[in-house]
C-alpha cells in the first residue's frame, strides 16, 4: 500500500498556508468525534422515551466509549505501518456509517450496536489528527498550531449541548446523528484534495494477537468501571470476574508485546521517561477533571434551576480558559523552544481551581463559579497539548502514531476510571446526606434517591416537590459536590508532582516526515557504502 507521493515544501516543511489548509480537514474530523461526546447527552432522555429501553440507557454511552477507547492504539500502530491519510479517511467513513445507522435505529439494541460502530471510527479521528500534525509540522512550530485543536474541543463542548437541545426540541433526536453526515462529507473532500502525505512502503506484520489481547483486556476493565456500583455491586461475581479477567489479559498482553515482531505498543516507548511521565499526567488529569466536572451541569440544574441546555452553556468559562491558554502556551513554546514550564504551571493552576471549587455552595454566584471554571480550563489548556508535544518530540518518527494514540488511550482510560470513581463517591454522599437533611415527617414519603446518573427523578419533577424536600436535595447535592472536589485536589496534586519529572529536551526543527526521510536516506547510504553488508548482498 502506498500513499500520495507529493513531497512537502523544501526541507520537509510546509508553508503556513499549506498547514492551515491541511488543518481545516483535520479539525473537521476531530470536530466529529468531539461533538459526539457532548451532543448526544442532551437527547438521551428523549431517545429512551422514543425507543422504550430505559434499562439499556447506559449502553448508549458505554458502547461508544468502549469501542472508541480500545480501537485508538490500533489506529496508531497501523498508521505507522500503512500510512495515515487513508486510515484517517477510513475512520471518517466508519464514523459516518455509524452515525447514519444510529439516526435510523428503530430499537435500543440497534442504537447500541450502531453507536459501537460509530465509536470504532471515532477512535482514529483524534489520535490520527494529532499524529498527522507531528508528520507535517516540526516540534518547534507545532505548539502554535495545536492550539487550534483546543478551539475545536471548546467549540464542541459549548455547541454540543445547545445543538442537542435544539434538534431534540424543534426537529428530532435523530438529527443529533444526522448532523455528522454533512460535516463528515466536507472533511472527506478536504482531506482528499489537500492532505498529501508521502509514504514509503514498509515490510510489516500486524500484531493481530496483541490487538485481540488489548481489546479483550481493556474492554473487561472498562466494563468493571462502567457497571461497577450501578448495574452490579462492586463485590458481585460479575465485577470481580471481569476485573480478574482484565488483569490477566493485560498481563499476557505485556508479556506478548515483548516477543512480537511488530508490537502494537512497542516496549521501547516505555523506556522513554518523557513518554511515561506524559502518559501518567494524561491519565491523572483526565481522571480528576472528567470525574469531578461531569456532575457540574447536574448541580446547576438542581441548585440553580436551569435547563440542561443552559447548564451546559454555563460551563463556557471552562472551555474559554482552555482555549485561551492552549493557544497562548502554544505560541510561547514556538517562540521560546521550551515546553516543560507549561505542564508544571498548568497542573498547579488545576490544584488551585479544585481547592476553590470545594467551596461550592447552594447559592454560589455565577461570577465566582465562572472564575473557578476559567482557572480550571486554563490549567487544562497549559497541560494537554504540551504533553503530546513533549512525547512526539522524544520518540522516533517510526513510532509517532503509536506514541500519540497511546497518550490518547491513557487519557480516555483516565476519563472512564475517573467518571466511575467519582460517580461512586457522588452516589454514596447523596444517599448519606439526603436522609439526614429531609424533615423527619417526609423521609418516608419522599421517594427520591441517588443513582449513577444523578437522582431517580428528573430536575423538572424535583422542582415540583415541596420546598423542604427541594432544600434537602439541594443540600445533599452541595455536600456531594464538595466531597468530589476534595477528593480531586490530591489527584491534581499528584499530577503536579508528576509534571515536575517531565524532562525538557531540545525541540526539533524538522517535521516527522522529514525526519523519517532523513533516517531512510541515511540507512540507504550505509547500505550502499563500499564494503557494507548491502553491497555484499548485491554482489552476491
Amino acid at each position: 500500500m502506498s500513499g500520495t507521493t507529493v513531497a512537502p515544501a523544501s526541507e520537509g516543511m510546509l508553508s503556513h498556508r499549506q498547514v492551515m489548509i491541511v488543518f481545516s480537514g483535520l479539525m473537521l474530523g476531530m470536530l466529529l468525534a468531539a461533538l459526539d461526546q457532548t451532543i448526544v447527552a442532551t437527547a438521551l432522555p428523549t431517545i429512551v422515551a422514543s425507543l422504550h429501553g430505559e434499562e439499556h440507557l447506559s449502553w448508549v454511552v458505554s458502547a461508544y466509549l468502549l469501542t472508541s477507547t480500545v480501537s485508538t492504539p490500533l489506529y496508531g500502530k497501523v498508521s505507522d505501518l500503512l500510512g495515515r491519510k487513508g486510515l484517517f479517511q477510513f475512520a471518517i467513513v466508519v464514523f459516518l456509517i455509524g452515525s447514519a445507522l444510529s439516526g435510523l435505529a428503530q430499537s435500543m439494541t440497534e442504537l447500541i450496536v450502531f453507536r459501537a460502530v460509530q465509536g470504532l471510527g471515532a477512535g482514529g479521528l483524534i489520535a490520527l489528527a494529532m499524529a498527522i500534525v507531528g508528520d507535517i509540522v516540526s516540534p518547534r512550530q507545532r505548539g502554535r498550531y495545536q492550539g487550534y485543536f483546543g478551539a475545536v474541543f471548546a467549540f464542541a463542548s459549548i455547541m454540543g449541548p445547545l445543538a442537542g437541545g435544539l434538534f431534540t426540541e424543534h426537529l428530532s433526536w435523530r438529527w443529533v446523528f444526522y448532523i455528522n453526515l454533512p460535516l463528515g462529507a466536507v472533511a472527506l473532500v478536504v482531506t482528499s484534495s489537500v492532505l498529501r502525505l508521502p509514504f514509503r512502503r514498509q515490510q510489516h506484520r500486524i500484531d493481530y494477537f496483541g490487538a485481540l489481547l488489548l481489546v479483550a483486556g481493556a474492554s473487561s476493565l472498562l466494563l468493571v468501571m462502567v457497571w461497577g456500583g450501578s448495574q452490579y455491586a462492586w463485590s458481585s461475581p460479575e465485577i470481580v470476574g471481569l476485573g480478574v479477567c482484565g488483569a490477566v489479559l493485560v498481563a499476557v498482553f505485556v508479556w506478548w508485546e515483548r516477543r512480537a515482531t511488530e508490537p502494537l505498543l512497542p516496549p521501547r516507548l516505555f523506556r522513554i521517561d518523557i513518554f511515561n511521565v506524559s502518559s501518567g499526567i494524561s491519565f491523572l488529569q483526565a481522571m480528576g477533571m472528567f470525574g469531578a466536572v461531569i456532575f457540574l451541569p447536574f448541580y446547576l440544574q438542581i441548585a440553580h434551576g436551569v435547563s440542561p441546555t443552559i447548564s451546559g452553556l454555563l460551563l463556557t468559562p471552562l472551555m474559554g480558559g482552555m482555549l485561551v491558554m492552549s493557544i497562548t502556551s502554544g505560541r510561547l513554546v514556538s517562540r521560546t523552544g521550551r515546553y516543560r514550564i507549561f505542564p508544571i504551571a498548568g497542573t498547579l493552576v488545576m490544584v488551585l481551581a479544585m481547592v476553590l471549587l470545594t467551596f461550592l455552595g447552594a447559592h454560589t454566584s455565577y461570577v465566582i463559579l465562572s472564575i473557578d471554571l476559567a482557572l480550571l480550563g486554563a490549567g487544562m489548556g497549559l497541560v494537554m497539548q504540551n504533553t503530546v508535544l513533549a512525547t512526539q518530540n522524544a520518540v522516533d518518527s517510526r513510532d509517532m502514531g503509536s506514541a500519540t494514540s497511546a497518550l490518547t488511550f491513557f487519557r480516555s482510560l483516565g476519563g472512564v476510571f475517573g467518571t466511575a470513581f467519582f460517580g461512586a463517591i457522588f452516589v454514596n454522599r447523596l444517599n448519606l446526606w439526603l436522609p439526614r437533611l429531609l424533615p423527619p415527617g417526609l423521609r418516608g414519603s419522599a421517594h427520591v434517591k441517588a443513582t449513577a446518573g444523578g437522582f431517580n427523578v428528573s430536575p423538572q419533577v424535583i422542582d415540583k416537590l415541596p420546598l423542604p424536600v427541594r432544600d434537602a436535595i439541594t443540600g445533599a447535592m452541595v455536600h456531594a459536590m464538595d466531597t468530589l472536589f476534595l477528593v480531586a485536589v490530591p489527584i491534581a496534586a499528584v499530577t503536579f508532582v508528576l509534571a515536575l519529572f517531565l524532562r525538557e529536551t531540545h525541540l526539533q526543527d524538522s517535521s516527522g516526515l522529514f525526519s523519517a526521510e532523513a533516517e531512510g536516506a541515511a540507512a540507504v547510504a550505509v547500505l550502499e557504502r563500499p564494503g557494507s553488508t548491502g553491497q555484499q548482498a548485491k554482489g552476491a
